[in-house]
């Protein structure tokens, strides 16, 4: 290995729904976290490495900043500030036509506290036809916080993101290789199969099903070149484990059938896929829950 060899840690923080599991995924150049419109979709630090010639970026996808109200939200919001204040880099991400509110001045200050160099990124400017417009917004930034750079992005179409990484990982400090070159994610086999299930019940459901549901896979075996995969879907209310069953259960076939096809491609194995709707009341607000579901260590 080089002597000149990079490795770190890299958080990505911003405020909910400005692209951060976007990024990531497009930073890979793979689908690692789940995306969907809705905020607050990511719950829990994801793990996603890059390996190049010159370097190996460890890049951390966190839950978004804000002010949480219920329990489950605070450890989100926790966790997203206890992974940049442990990172070697911190990664500001926020978009173009969003101008800083209460959430990204709680994150300016987590960024002055923690002292972790930080670059800001503003993504969705593939919206922007006048980049020029974006300047008022990065001196908005660059008086509010030290930043070592300022890049404009589009997490969608891959616009300076090479940019971004050339700037991210010229920051990261010398270091050894930590994880083999094929690796992308240290993260288990389980937690990303209930991560596609909730992101399908994200995308297939509305109003408050989607936040009120977790995932839990209970078995995870491969039998006869078959993968068998048993999930709990837990939701609070009675009426909302309705919805999520729907019709002579249409919704439930319809949530697994779409999260058995990204399974199946994501494997390349024949996947067996089963899911039941349990009610597990007020999960959200009890620590014991958020232990049981994988949202406290």
């Amino acid at each position: 290995m080089a002597a000149d060899f990079k490795s770190g840690y890299v958080a990505i923080v911003g405020p909910p729904n400005v692209g951060k599991s976007t990024l990531l995924n497009r930073l890979l150049g793979q689908k690692l976290a789940i995306v969907t419109p809705k905020p607050q979709t990511t719950r829990n630090r994801i793990l996603g490495i890059l390996t190049r010639k010159r370097f190996q970026m460890l890049l951390l996808d966190t839950p978004g900043i804000f002010q949480p109200g219920y329990r489950l939200q605070k450890v989100m919001v926790e966790t997203a500030k206890r992974t940049l204040g442990e990172a070697d880099l911190g990664l500001f991400l926020t978009e173009w036509g969003r101008e800083p509110g209460p959430d990204e001045n709680t994150i300016i200050q987590l960024l002055a506290k923690a002292k972790t160099p930080t670059v800001l990124a503003i993504n969705k400017v593939d919206k922007l036809k006048d980049k020029k417009l974006l300047l008022p917004l990065i001196e908005t930034y660059s008086q509010r916080h030290q930043f070592l750079s300022v890049v404009p992005v589009s997490a969608l179409t891959g616009e300076g993101v090479e940019e971004l990484l050339e700037v991210l990982a010229k920051h990261l400090p010398l270091g050894p290789q930590y994880f083999p070159e094929e690796m992308i994610t240290e993260s288990p086999e389980r937690f990303l199969a209930a991560e596609i299930i909730r992101e399908k019940v994200f995308l297939r459901t509305g109003e408050e099903i989607p936040y009120a549901v977790a995932v839990k896979v209970d078995e995870y075996k491969e039998r006869d070149h078959v993968l068998y995969v048993k999930a709990t879907i837990y939701v609070e209310r009675d009426s909302q484990k309705g919805i999520l069953i729907g019709q002579k259960g249409r919704k439930l076939k319809e949530i697994g059938r779409f999260a058995r096809e990204e399974l199946e491609h994501n494997t390349e194995k024949k996947i067996f896929l089963e899911l039941w709707v349990k009610v597990r009341r007020k999960w959200r607000q009890k620590d014991a829950d958020l232990r049981f579901l994988g949202y406290r260590r």
